[in-house]
Protein backbone atom coordinates (compact mmCIF):
# COMPACT_ATOMS: atom_id res chain seq x y z
CA UNK A 1 0.00 0.00 0.00
CA UNK A 2 1.28 3.63 -0.29
CA UNK A 3 1.44 4.97 2.77
CA UNK A 4 1.38 8.43 1.29
CA UNK A 5 -2.31 7.98 0.60
CA UNK A 6 -3.18 6.80 3.73
CA UNK A 7 -1.76 9.87 6.08
CA UNK A 8 -4.17 12.73 5.84
CA UNK A 9 -2.50 15.09 3.56
CA UNK A 10 -4.03 19.00 3.36
CA UNK A 11 -6.45 20.00 1.48
CA UNK A 12 -4.15 21.73 -1.11
CA UNK A 13 -2.26 18.62 -1.97
CA UNK A 14 -5.39 16.56 -2.15
CA UNK A 15 -6.28 18.99 -5.12
CA UNK A 16 -3.54 18.54 -7.36
CA UNK A 17 -3.57 17.10 -10.42
CA UNK A 18 -0.73 16.25 -12.56
CA UNK A 19 -0.89 15.32 -16.53
CA UNK A 20 0.92 11.67 -15.96
CA UNK A 21 1.99 11.70 -19.94
CA UNK A 22 3.27 14.87 -19.66
CA UNK A 23 5.20 14.30 -16.67
CA UNK A 24 7.00 11.56 -18.18
CA UNK A 25 7.73 13.59 -20.69
CA UNK A 26 9.11 16.30 -18.62
CA UNK A 27 11.37 13.36 -16.27
CA UNK A 28 12.83 12.22 -19.82
CA UNK A 29 13.82 15.81 -20.50
CA UNK A 30 15.37 16.20 -17.24
CA UNK A 31 17.33 13.01 -17.52
CA UNK A 32 18.43 13.92 -20.95
CA UNK A 33 20.34 17.39 -19.80
CA UNK A 34 20.89 16.44 -15.95
CA UNK A 35 22.09 12.98 -15.81
CA UNK A 36 24.89 12.88 -18.92
CA UNK A 37 26.58 16.03 -17.04
CA UNK A 38 26.18 14.68 -13.91
CA UNK A 39 27.85 10.97 -14.87
CA UNK A 40 30.17 12.55 -16.53
CA UNK A 41 31.50 14.72 -13.65
CA UNK A 42 31.70 11.99 -11.13
CA UNK A 43 32.89 9.64 -13.70
CA UNK A 44 35.83 11.47 -14.00
CA UNK A 45 36.01 12.85 -10.14
CA UNK A 46 36.35 9.03 -9.27
CA UNK A 47 38.91 8.18 -11.74
CA UNK A 48 40.95 11.03 -11.20
CA UNK A 49 40.58 10.36 -6.99
CA UNK A 50 41.53 5.93 -7.34
CA UNK A 51 43.79 5.88 -10.66
CA UNK A 52 46.61 6.38 -8.43
CA UNK A 53 45.95 2.43 -7.79
CA UNK A 54 46.49 1.58 -11.27
CA UNK A 55 49.43 4.10 -11.65
CA UNK A 56 50.96 1.86 -8.77
CA UNK A 57 50.93 -1.22 -10.80
CA UNK A 58 53.22 0.78 -13.55
CA UNK A 59 56.14 2.14 -11.43
CA UNK A 60 54.91 5.09 -9.05
CA UNK A 61 55.80 4.14 -5.73
CA UNK A 62 59.44 2.89 -7.44
CA UNK A 63 60.40 6.42 -9.30
CA UNK A 64 59.31 8.62 -5.94
CA UNK A 65 61.19 6.34 -3.62
CA UNK A 66 58.05 5.15 -1.65
CA UNK A 67 58.97 3.20 1.19
CA UNK A 68 57.12 1.52 4.01
CA UNK A 69 53.16 2.71 4.19
CA UNK A 70 54.08 5.81 2.21
CA UNK A 71 51.48 4.81 -0.69
CA UNK A 72 48.50 4.11 1.63
CA UNK A 73 49.12 7.14 3.19
CA UNK A 74 49.44 9.55 -0.25
CA UNK A 75 45.66 7.35 -0.89
CA UNK A 76 44.09 7.93 2.60
CA UNK A 77 45.47 11.62 3.32
CA UNK A 78 43.18 12.94 0.02
CA UNK A 79 40.31 12.41 2.43
CA UNK A 80 41.42 14.86 5.28
CA UNK A 81 40.73 17.85 3.17
CA UNK A 82 38.27 15.46 0.71
CA UNK A 83 35.99 15.65 4.40
CA UNK A 84 36.63 19.20 5.40
CA UNK A 85 35.27 20.85 2.02
CA UNK A 86 31.77 18.26 1.75
CA UNK A 87 29.66 20.18 4.50
CA UNK A 88 30.71 23.57 3.64
CA UNK A 89 30.94 22.98 -0.10
CA UNK A 90 27.20 22.21 -0.14
CA UNK A 91 26.26 25.63 2.35
CA UNK A 92 27.82 27.61 -0.26
CA UNK A 93 26.17 25.71 -3.38
CA UNK A 94 23.19 27.90 -4.28
CA UNK A 95 25.14 31.14 -3.12
CA UNK A 96 27.65 30.62 -5.91
CA UNK A 97 25.08 28.86 -8.47
CA UNK A 98 25.51 25.10 -8.95
CA UNK A 99 26.57 25.94 -12.43
CA UNK A 100 29.25 27.97 -11.82
CA UNK A 101 30.49 25.95 -8.36
CA UNK A 102 30.62 22.98 -9.91
CA UNK A 103 32.31 24.39 -12.69
CA UNK A 104 34.99 25.76 -10.56
CA UNK A 105 36.19 22.39 -8.66
CA UNK A 106 35.76 20.55 -11.67
CA UNK A 107 37.99 22.62 -13.49
CA UNK A 108 40.01 22.94 -10.57
CA UNK A 109 40.64 19.19 -9.57
CA UNK A 110 41.22 18.56 -13.30
CA UNK A 111 44.43 20.70 -13.48
CA UNK A 112 45.73 19.14 -10.15
CA UNK A 113 45.01 15.77 -11.35
CA UNK A 114 47.10 16.18 -14.40
CA UNK A 115 49.75 18.15 -12.39
CA UNK A 116 50.22 15.23 -10.50
CA UNK A 117 51.74 13.32 -13.07
CA UNK A 118 55.14 15.81 -13.11
CA UNK A 119 55.63 15.30 -9.43
CA UNK A 120 59.17 14.20 -8.34
CA UNK A 121 59.17 13.29 -4.68
CA UNK A 122 56.74 11.53 -2.14
CA UNK A 123 56.33 15.26 -0.33
CA UNK A 124 54.85 16.53 -3.71
CA UNK A 125 52.58 13.61 -4.14
CA UNK A 126 51.03 14.29 -1.07
CA UNK A 127 50.44 18.33 -1.76
CA UNK A 128 48.96 17.07 -5.26
CA UNK A 129 46.58 14.40 -2.93
CA UNK A 130 45.92 17.30 0.09
CA UNK A 131 44.32 19.74 -3.34
CA UNK A 132 42.62 17.24 -4.97
CA UNK A 133 40.62 16.38 -1.77
CA UNK A 134 40.14 20.11 -1.16
CA UNK A 135 38.08 20.71 -4.38
CA UNK A 136 36.92 17.20 -4.84
CA UNK A 137 35.33 16.77 -1.95
CA UNK A 138 32.27 19.19 -2.94
CA UNK A 139 31.33 17.15 -5.85
CA UNK A 140 29.09 14.04 -4.77
CA UNK A 141 27.32 15.66 -1.87
CA UNK A 142 26.70 18.93 -4.37
CA UNK A 143 25.76 17.09 -7.13
CA UNK A 144 23.37 14.20 -4.64
CA UNK A 145 21.46 18.03 -3.27
CA UNK A 146 21.75 19.13 -6.76
CA UNK A 147 19.17 16.19 -7.83
CA UNK A 148 16.86 16.52 -5.01
CA UNK A 149 15.92 20.18 -6.63
CA UNK A 150 14.71 18.74 -9.77
CA UNK A 151 13.49 14.79 -8.84
CA UNK A 152 10.89 13.51 -6.68
CA UNK A 153 11.55 10.98 -3.93
CA UNK A 154 10.08 8.15 -6.34
CA UNK A 155 12.79 9.38 -8.60
CA UNK A 156 15.73 9.70 -6.83
CA UNK A 157 17.60 6.47 -6.06
CA UNK A 158 17.84 5.94 -9.78
CA UNK A 159 20.05 9.04 -10.39
CA UNK A 160 21.46 9.18 -7.66
CA UNK A 161 22.24 5.34 -8.60
CA UNK A 162 24.03 6.81 -11.98
CA UNK A 163 26.49 8.85 -9.68
CA UNK A 164 27.78 5.18 -8.90
CA UNK A 165 26.82 3.22 -12.28
CA UNK A 166 29.78 6.40 -12.93
CA UNK A 167 32.52 4.66 -10.53
CA UNK A 168 31.87 1.55 -11.83
CA UNK A 169 32.44 2.58 -15.35
CA UNK A 170 35.69 4.43 -13.76
CA UNK A 171 36.90 1.40 -12.37
CA UNK A 172 36.59 -0.58 -15.70
CA UNK A 173 37.71 2.09 -18.04
CA UNK A 174 40.31 3.03 -15.64
CA UNK A 175 41.63 -0.52 -16.15
CA UNK A 176 41.56 -0.58 -19.76
CA UNK A 177 42.96 2.99 -19.79
CA UNK A 178 45.64 2.52 -17.75
CA UNK A 179 46.73 -0.62 -19.77
CA UNK A 180 46.50 1.30 -22.88
CA UNK A 181 48.46 4.33 -21.39
CA UNK A 182 51.19 1.80 -20.16
CA UNK A 183 52.72 1.40 -23.48
CA UNK A 184 53.52 5.08 -23.39
CA UNK A 185 56.49 3.84 -20.72
CA UNK A 186 59.24 6.11 -22.07
CA UNK A 187 57.31 8.72 -24.39
CA UNK A 188 59.09 12.03 -24.48
CA UNK A 189 61.41 10.25 -21.46
CA UNK A 190 58.10 9.92 -18.98
CA UNK A 191 57.12 6.47 -17.12
CA UNK A 192 53.62 4.91 -17.80
CA UNK A 193 52.61 6.16 -14.80
CA UNK A 194 53.10 9.87 -15.20
CA UNK A 195 50.93 9.69 -18.60
CA UNK A 196 48.06 7.71 -16.64
CA UNK A 197 47.93 10.91 -14.18
CA UNK A 198 48.22 13.37 -17.14
CA UNK A 199 46.13 12.23 -20.02
CA UNK A 200 43.34 10.76 -17.26
CA UNK A 201 43.38 14.13 -16.10
CA UNK A 202 42.53 16.62 -18.69
CA UNK A 203 39.42 15.41 -19.34
CA UNK A 204 38.04 16.86 -16.19
CA UNK A 205 39.47 20.80 -17.24
CA UNK A 206 37.31 20.84 -20.39
CA UNK A 207 34.10 19.32 -18.83
CA UNK A 208 34.69 22.16 -16.11
CA UNK A 209 34.37 24.43 -18.81
CA UNK A 210 31.29 23.19 -20.53
CA UNK A 211 29.45 22.52 -17.35
CA UNK A 212 29.42 26.31 -16.55
CA UNK A 213 26.94 26.49 -19.38
CA UNK A 214 25.27 22.95 -19.97
CA UNK A 215 23.97 22.95 -16.35
CA UNK A 216 20.95 24.77 -14.97
CA UNK A 217 20.79 26.31 -11.36
CA UNK A 218 17.25 25.81 -10.89
CA UNK A 219 14.11 24.60 -12.71
CA UNK A 220 12.69 27.85 -12.67
CA UNK A 221 16.41 28.80 -14.68
CA UNK A 222 16.07 25.85 -16.66
CA UNK A 223 17.23 26.89 -19.87
CA UNK A 224 15.54 23.37 -21.83
CA UNK A 225 12.36 23.63 -20.33
CA UNK A 226 9.43 25.70 -21.67
CA UNK A 227 7.05 27.88 -19.08
CA UNK A 228 3.92 24.92 -18.98
CA UNK A 229 7.42 22.45 -18.18
CA UNK A 230 8.51 25.03 -15.64
CA UNK A 231 4.87 25.25 -14.14
CA UNK A 232 4.95 21.42 -13.96
CA UNK A 233 8.00 21.25 -11.98
CA UNK A 234 6.03 23.53 -9.70
CA UNK A 235 3.32 21.35 -9.04
CA UNK A 236 5.38 17.90 -8.72
CA UNK A 237 7.03 20.07 -5.89
CA UNK A 238 3.92 21.29 -4.15
CA UNK A 239 2.62 17.85 -4.41
CA UNK A 240 5.19 16.22 -1.82
CA UNK A 241 4.58 16.89 1.87
CA UNK A 242 7.30 19.86 3.09
CA UNK A 243 7.86 21.18 -0.04
CA UNK A 244 6.46 24.90 0.22
CA UNK A 245 8.40 27.41 -1.47
CA UNK A 246 10.13 28.83 2.12
CA UNK A 247 11.24 25.12 2.73
CA UNK A 248 13.42 25.57 -0.86
CA UNK A 249 15.48 28.53 0.46
CA UNK A 250 18.41 28.06 2.67
CA UNK A 251 17.47 28.51 6.57
CA UNK A 252 19.59 28.79 9.77
CA UNK A 253 17.23 27.23 11.59
CA UNK A 254 17.46 23.90 9.37
CA UNK A 255 20.95 23.26 9.61
CA UNK A 256 20.80 23.26 13.33
CA UNK A 257 18.14 20.98 13.30
CA UNK A 258 19.95 18.41 11.00
CA UNK A 259 22.84 18.67 13.77
CA UNK A 260 20.63 17.67 16.27
CA UNK A 261 18.79 15.10 14.82
CA UNK A 262 20.13 11.53 16.12
CA UNK A 263 18.40 9.55 13.02
CA UNK A 264 20.97 12.14 10.35
CA UNK A 265 23.68 10.89 12.40
CA UNK A 266 22.62 6.30 12.51
CA UNK A 267 22.52 6.94 8.54
CA UNK A 268 26.14 8.31 9.14
CA UNK A 269 27.37 5.65 10.95
CA UNK A 270 26.04 3.28 8.64
CA UNK A 271 27.48 5.25 5.38
CA UNK A 272 30.64 4.95 7.09
CA UNK A 273 30.83 1.00 7.61
CA UNK A 274 29.39 0.99 3.69
CA UNK A 275 32.30 3.23 2.91
CA UNK A 276 34.90 1.24 4.10
CA UNK A 277 34.31 -1.36 1.32
CA UNK A 278 33.66 1.07 -1.38
CA UNK A 279 37.18 2.52 -1.05
CA UNK A 280 38.45 -0.62 -0.13
CA UNK A 281 37.18 -2.69 -3.02
CA UNK A 282 37.46 0.26 -5.43
CA UNK A 283 40.96 1.29 -4.86
CA UNK A 284 42.54 -1.60 -4.23
CA UNK A 285 40.62 -4.52 -6.21
CA UNK A 286 43.52 -4.76 -8.70
CA UNK A 287 45.72 -5.53 -5.85
CA UNK A 288 43.44 -8.02 -4.45
CA UNK A 289 42.94 -10.09 -7.89
CA UNK A 290 46.79 -9.68 -8.50
CA UNK A 291 47.19 -11.56 -5.23
CA UNK A 292 44.62 -14.65 -6.34
CA UNK A 293 47.15 -15.51 -9.06
CA UNK A 294 50.18 -15.08 -11.40
CA UNK A 295 48.19 -12.72 -13.26
CA UNK A 296 50.30 -10.16 -15.38
CA UNK A 297 49.19 -6.30 -15.27
CA UNK A 298 46.84 -7.10 -18.10
CA UNK A 299 45.15 -9.89 -16.69
CA UNK A 300 44.81 -8.50 -13.88
CA UNK A 301 42.93 -5.33 -15.16
CA UNK A 302 40.94 -7.17 -17.21
CA UNK A 303 39.93 -9.27 -14.22
CA UNK A 304 38.40 -6.40 -12.78
CA UNK A 305 35.89 -4.95 -15.49
CA UNK A 306 33.67 -7.93 -14.56
CA UNK A 307 33.33 -7.27 -11.42
CA UNK A 308 32.50 -3.59 -11.84
CA UNK A 309 29.75 -4.60 -14.67
CA UNK A 310 28.31 -6.69 -12.12
CA UNK A 311 28.12 -3.89 -9.41
CA UNK A 312 26.77 -1.49 -11.46
CA UNK A 313 24.34 -3.68 -13.13
CA UNK A 314 22.78 -4.28 -9.51
CA UNK A 315 21.92 -0.87 -8.60
CA UNK A 316 20.20 -0.15 -11.90
CA UNK A 317 17.97 -2.97 -11.30
CA UNK A 318 17.55 -2.86 -7.30
CA UNK A 319 17.50 1.43 -7.40
CA UNK A 320 14.57 0.56 -10.27
CA UNK A 321 12.41 -1.12 -8.32
CA UNK A 322 13.33 0.89 -4.93
CA UNK A 323 12.09 3.81 -6.04
CA UNK A 324 8.60 2.06 -7.42
CA UNK A 325 7.94 0.25 -4.14
CA UNK A 326 9.48 3.73 -2.06
CA UNK A 327 11.48 0.95 0.37
CA UNK A 328 15.65 1.60 0.70
CA UNK A 329 16.17 -0.03 3.86
CA UNK A 330 15.37 -4.04 2.96
CA UNK A 331 17.35 -3.34 -0.26
CA UNK A 332 20.09 -2.30 1.49
CA UNK A 333 20.29 -4.87 3.80
CA UNK A 334 19.89 -7.79 1.36
CA UNK A 335 22.68 -6.61 -0.72
CA UNK A 336 24.63 -5.62 2.22
CA UNK A 337 24.60 -9.82 3.71
CA UNK A 338 25.66 -10.30 -0.01
CA UNK A 339 28.68 -8.40 0.26
CA UNK A 340 29.48 -9.76 4.06
CA UNK A 341 29.21 -13.01 2.30
CA UNK A 342 31.72 -12.24 -0.67
CA UNK A 343 34.35 -10.85 2.31
CA UNK A 344 33.47 -14.35 3.99
CA UNK A 345 34.51 -16.44 0.78
CA UNK A 346 37.99 -13.88 0.37
CA UNK A 347 38.80 -14.93 4.18
CA UNK A 348 38.19 -18.40 3.47
CA UNK A 349 41.01 -21.17 2.83
CA UNK A 350 39.28 -21.83 -0.93
CA UNK A 351 40.45 -21.98 -4.47
CA UNK A 352 41.30 -19.35 -6.42
CA UNK A 353 38.41 -19.39 -8.72
CA UNK A 354 36.43 -19.47 -5.63
CA UNK A 355 37.80 -16.45 -4.21
CA UNK A 356 37.52 -14.81 -7.67
CA UNK A 357 33.43 -15.42 -7.37
CA UNK A 358 33.91 -13.63 -3.68
CA UNK A 359 34.56 -10.62 -5.67
CA UNK A 360 31.68 -10.86 -7.55
CA UNK A 361 29.85 -11.00 -4.49
CA UNK A 362 31.22 -8.09 -3.38
CA UNK A 363 30.90 -6.05 -6.04
CA UNK A 364 27.21 -6.85 -6.61
CA UNK A 365 26.69 -5.25 -3.13
CA UNK A 366 28.91 -2.65 -2.76
CA UNK A 367 27.12 0.08 -4.85
CA UNK A 368 23.50 -1.02 -3.86
CA UNK A 369 24.79 -0.55 0.14
CA UNK A 370 26.71 2.28 -0.77
CA UNK A 371 24.32 4.04 -2.89
CA UNK A 372 20.72 3.90 -1.78
CA UNK A 373 21.21 5.25 1.95
CA UNK A 374 22.63 8.21 -0.22
CA UNK A 375 18.65 8.78 -1.82
CA UNK A 376 17.09 7.48 1.75
CA UNK A 377 18.10 10.61 3.74
CA UNK A 378 17.63 12.97 1.48
CA UNK A 379 14.16 11.46 0.80
CA UNK A 380 13.00 12.09 4.74
CA UNK A 381 14.37 15.75 4.49
CA UNK A 382 11.46 18.03 2.84
CA UNK A 383 13.66 20.92 3.86
CA UNK A 384 16.35 22.22 1.76
CA UNK A 385 18.60 23.52 4.84
CA UNK A 386 18.41 20.29 6.60
CA UNK A 387 18.72 18.43 3.61
CA UNK A 388 21.47 19.82 2.60
CA UNK A 389 23.37 19.68 5.86
CA UNK A 390 22.21 16.10 6.91
CA UNK A 391 23.64 14.99 3.22
CA UNK A 392 26.89 17.11 3.31
CA UNK A 393 26.94 14.85 6.70
CA UNK A 394 26.64 11.82 6.18
CA UNK A 395 28.85 12.08 3.01
CA UNK A 396 31.98 13.74 5.50
CA UNK A 397 31.44 11.24 8.25
CA UNK A 398 31.57 8.15 5.54
CA UNK A 399 34.17 9.53 3.63
CA UNK A 400 36.31 9.47 6.47
CA UNK A 401 36.60 5.89 6.21
CA UNK A 402 38.61 6.49 3.10
CA UNK A 403 41.65 7.32 5.20
CA UNK A 404 41.49 4.43 7.03
CA UNK A 405 40.84 2.05 4.32
CA UNK A 406 43.80 2.22 2.02
CA UNK A 407 46.18 1.27 5.37
CA UNK A 408 44.02 -2.31 5.41
CA UNK A 409 45.53 -3.71 2.39
CA UNK A 410 49.23 -3.41 2.61
CA UNK A 411 51.07 -5.22 0.28
CA UNK A 412 52.72 -6.91 3.39
CA UNK A 413 49.71 -8.87 4.01
CA UNK A 414 49.15 -9.82 0.15
CA UNK A 415 48.16 -12.15 -1.36
CA UNK A 416 45.30 -12.75 0.92
CA UNK A 417 44.72 -9.60 2.88
CA UNK A 418 42.71 -11.19 5.53
CA UNK A 419 43.07 -8.66 8.04
CA UNK A 420 41.75 -5.98 5.28
CA UNK A 421 38.70 -8.12 4.46
CA UNK A 422 38.13 -8.77 8.05
CA UNK A 423 37.85 -5.42 8.77
CA UNK A 424 35.40 -4.70 5.80
CA UNK A 425 33.05 -7.73 6.40
CA UNK A 426 32.57 -6.32 10.68
CA UNK A 427 32.35 -3.02 9.02
CA UNK A 428 29.59 -3.76 6.51
CA UNK A 429 27.81 -6.02 8.95
CA UNK A 430 27.76 -2.86 11.41
CA UNK A 431 26.39 -1.04 8.32
CA UNK A 432 23.56 -3.74 7.85
CA UNK A 433 22.25 -3.28 11.72
CA UNK A 434 22.19 0.21 11.79
CA UNK A 435 19.95 0.41 8.44
CA UNK A 436 17.50 -2.86 9.21
CA UNK A 437 17.55 -0.66 12.71
CA UNK A 438 16.63 2.62 10.93
CA UNK A 439 13.67 1.02 8.51
CA UNK A 440 12.10 -0.57 11.36
CA UNK A 441 12.07 2.90 13.49
CA UNK A 442 10.35 4.81 10.02
CA UNK A 443 8.28 1.88 9.31
CA UNK A 444 6.95 2.45 13.32
CA UNK A 445 6.90 5.97 13.23
CA UNK A 446 4.41 6.16 10.02
CA UNK A 447 2.10 3.40 11.93
CA UNK A 448 1.92 5.88 14.69
CA UNK A 449 0.77 9.08 12.04
CA UNK A 450 -1.31 6.64 10.25
CA UNK A 451 -3.40 6.28 13.15
CA UNK A 452 -3.42 9.75 14.34
CA UNK A 453 -1.55 9.51 17.34
CA UNK A 454 0.80 12.69 16.52
CA UNK A 455 -1.92 14.70 15.20
CA UNK A 456 -2.21 16.88 18.94
CA UNK A 457 0.63 18.52 18.06
CA UNK A 458 -0.86 20.06 15.27
CA UNK A 459 -4.20 20.79 16.45
CA UNK A 460 -3.97 24.29 16.90
CA UNK A 461 -1.72 25.25 13.47
CA UNK A 462 -2.43 25.91 10.46
CA UNK A 463 -2.23 24.83 7.49
CA UNK A 464 0.88 26.75 6.22
CA UNK A 465 2.75 26.04 9.45
CA UNK A 466 2.00 22.62 9.49
CA UNK A 467 4.04 22.61 6.05
CA UNK A 468 6.36 24.29 7.38
CA UNK A 469 7.35 21.54 9.93
CA UNK A 470 9.13 19.18 7.23
CA UNK A 471 9.86 16.14 8.03
CA UNK A 472 8.62 16.79 11.99
CA UNK A 473 4.71 17.33 10.22
CA UNK A 474 2.11 14.18 11.38
CA UNK A 475 1.69 14.33 7.49
CA UNK A 476 4.92 13.65 6.32
CA UNK A 477 5.24 9.86 5.55
CA UNK A 478 9.31 8.56 5.70
CA UNK A 479 10.89 6.53 3.02
CA UNK A 480 11.59 3.15 4.70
Amino acid sequence: MDEEKTINRSPSQASIIIDHGAEQKLVRKLDLHIIPIIMLLYLFSFLDRVNIGNARLYGLEEDLGLRGNQFQTAVSILFVTYLLAEVPSNLVLKKFTPSRWISFITVSWGIIATLTGVTQNYAGLIVCRLLLGLVEGGLFPGAAVYLTLFYTKRELALRIGYLFVSAAIAGAVGGLLAYGIGFMDGVAGQRGWRWILIIEGLPSVILGIATWFLLADSPETAFYLTSEEKHLMQVRRDRQIGQTASAQRFHKADVYAALKDWKVYAFCAGQFGTDTMLYGFSTFLPTIIQGLGNWSIAQTQALTIPCYCLGALSYVVVARISDSQQRRGVYTVIFGVISVVGYGILISNASTGVHYFGCFLVAMGLYVTTGLPLAWLPNNQPRYGKRTTATGLQLTIGNASGIMAPYLYPRSEGTRFIRGHAVTLAMVGMANVIFAFMSWYLSKQNARRRRGEEDARVANMSEHEIAELGDFSPRFVYTV
